[in-house]
C-alpha cells in the first residue's frame, strides 16, 4: 500500500491542487469605539482587502459581531508574509483602529479548500 505522502500527492494531482500552501489567520483586536472609529477608513480598508483577494492571498475576512470587538482574516500562502504585510499596511492598523494583531498558522483538514485534507473513508475520491 502506498505511503500517506504518496497517496496525498496522488489525490492532490487528481484534484489539480498542490499542497504547497498553508492557511494563516490574521486576528485583529479592535481599539475602543471600533465601529465608529473605522468609518473614515473603511473604504480604504476594503480596497486593501479586495486587492489582497485579487492577488489570491486573502480568502475570507470580516469583523466579529455582537460585540464588534475585532476581526479575523483568512490568508493562503507558503508563509505568513502576505498576512503580515497586509496588517502592516492596513489603514485600520496604521490609524489606530486596530490596537493589536497577530497571525496564527491554521492546519485545515476538512472542507473543499482544506490545505491538509484528512482522509474520508466514505469519499468516492481516493483517500490520500
Amino acid at each position: 500500500m502506498p505511503s500517506w505522502n504518496t497517496r496525498l500527492r496522488f489525490w492532490n494531482l487528481e484534484r489539480r491542487t498542490y499542497n504547497l500552501c498553508v492557511h494563516y489567520l490574521l486576528f485583529y483586536e479592535a481599539a475602543a469605539d471600533y465601529a465608529e472609529r473605522r468609518k473614515p477608513f473603511r473604504d480604504a480598508h476594503l480596497a486593501h482587502a479586495r486587492a489582497a483577494v485579487t492577488r489570491d492571498e486573502l480568502v475570507l475576512g470580516g469583523a466579529f459581531a455582537n460585540p464588534i470587538d475585532g476581526a479575523a482574516l483568512l490568508f493562503r500562502g507558503d508563509s505568513p508574509a502576505a498576512a503580515e504585510q497586509f496588517a502592516k499596511s492596513d489603514p485600520y492598523v496604521m490609524n489606530g483602529v486596530v490596537k493589536k494583531w497577530h497571525i496564527r498558522e491554521w492546519t485545515t483538514v476538512v472542507g473543499d479548500t482544506a490545505e491538509t485534507p484528512f482522509p474520508n473513508p466514505q469519499s468516492p475520491i481516493p483517500n490520500p
